[in-house]
């Protein structure tokens, strides 16, 4: 993500998982006969921010101002539930799948604003998500199924429900991003993670071990997603097949960070709902859960080879509280025996929890030696004359190059881990 710290915050956002897999995720194909139509809900904090003029440029500007409107003429022609959540399911892929091929240079542009930019994706699926939550059905719908419906346009558009299986003689990489957030610092910002995912979903790159092919999800910047288990639903039946994982966020300015260490523990940084979320990152058996996670990522290498325009730092700072003391410092070298986390390398957002999540999976389904953790990328900056967001405009040339270089290292860095994890 774009993610220009605050004093007090140590890092953001990043790129995958925990270990929350709740059931209930999956609902009945038809509407309960004890349900009613309900009147339309109010506008979350995210899509409020929708009506704001640069959303609606960056719509505009990439042709996809065009699909909410049509989502909401198929979702007034459904005639039961069934119907609708086929609609929901149909147009958060379509979403997906334009954004992807708009990325990487297939069909039509759509508009003038670069190809390689994620946010046409964010803003695009919370207009969606808006008409869904102002629409009453004509036929009963519960509070259950419609928030199943939420949950369908969310895993559909986000590529969760896009991972695909290449054969055995092609070697299988996760890719996770996320979605822009601090929007009311500037809601112009973009995330390169997300803009990494859409670039390299579905390539297939070429490798000192030989071929292999990439596949890649987005998630939100919410704080109640993740404890509800968003990253172990959409990961745990995928982690077993594949042959390495990253998750990727938005970190430093001026450089990558490969995370040694993942701490337990949220900062209570706002989210994208301006939600704040403070203590140990809630996972199922907690009495079992560790308070530090470690990369498996081949970190080395990635920060000796030139894969780029930024440095690549192997980063083992962390904040814990040391066994038998009560205040908090911050470590160089990673945690002491015993020790409670405060922050991992990723900082105590999202992006560490994710990290942290995804290489608990990996621990917790037996798959230690499974190469995988966490990357931070540079802050996506725009131009020196393009800082002001109440008078800069959406993009630059210098904007789309930071991203561009950005998204082009991430590939290379991919490439390189893949071809020395073997």
């Amino acid at each position: 993500m774009t993610h220009q710290f605050p004093a007090t915050t140590r890092l953001g956002l990043g790129g995958v998982t925990l270990l929350l897999v709740l059931a209930g995720s999956a609902l009945p194909a038809a509407a309960s006969s004890a349900g009613t139509a309900r009147s339309a809900a109010p506008p979350t904090v995210e899509e409020q921010r929708l009506d704001r003029a640069a959303p609606q440029e960056i719509l505009r500007r990439s042709g996809f101002d065009a699909l909410a409107p049509r989502f909401a003429n198929d979702l007034k022609g459904s005639r039961s539930y069934a119907q609708a959540e086929r609609s929901v399911a149909r147009h958060g892929s379509a979403l997906w799948r334009r954004a992807v091929d708009r990325a990487q240079g297939r069909g039509p542009a759509t508009g003038d604003l670069s190809r390689g930019d994620d946010r046409p994706l964010y803003w695009a699926r919370l207009a969606l998500s808006r008409e869904l939550r102002a629409w009453t059905p004509r036929f009963g719908l519960d509070e259950r199924q419609r928030k199943a419906l939420h949950t369908a346009l969310e895993t559909s558009s986000r590529g969760q429900d896009d991972i695909r299986r290449p054969g055995r003689q092609v070697k299988r990489v996760l890719v996770t991003g996320f979605d822009p957030f601090t929007l009311d610092r500037d809601v112009r910002i973009g995330n390169p993670s997300g803009a990494s995912a859409l670039a390299l979903d579905g390539t297939l790159v070429q490798t000192s071990e030989g071929p292999a092919r990439i596949e890649t999800v987005v998630f939100p910047v919410r704080w109640a997603d993740f404890a509800e288990g968003t990253v172990e639903r959409a990961l745990a039946r995928q982690l077993p097949h594949v042959d390495l994982f990253t998750t990727v966020s938005q970190g430093r300015q001026g450089r990558f960070d490969v995370e040694r260490t993942n701490g337990a523990w949220r900062g209570g940084f706002p989210d994208n709902e301006n939600v704040a979320s403070t203590g140990t990152v809630p996972v199922t058996d907690p009495a079992s859960q560790p308070q530090w996670t470690s990369t498996t990522l081949p970190y080395r290498t990635l920060t000796e080879a030139g894969t780029g325009r930024f440095p690549v730092y192997d980063n083992t700072e962390v904040t814990e509280i040391p066994a038998g003391a009560t205040q908090p410092v911050t470590r160089p070298d990673g945690p002491t025996p015993g020790s409670t986390a405060r922050a991992g390398g990723g900082g105590d957002y999202l992006s560490n929890e994710i990290a942290y999540r995804v290489t608990l999976l990996r621990d917790r389904l037996g798959l230690s030696k499974l190469p995988g953790g966490h990357l931070h990328t540079p802050v996506l900056q725009f131009g020196a004359g393009n800082t002001d967001p109440a008078t800069g405009g959406v993009t630059d040339p210098e904007f789309e190059r930071n991203r561009s270089d950005i998204v082009r290292q991430v590939r290379e860095l991919v490439k390189r881990a893949v071809g020395t994890a073997g």
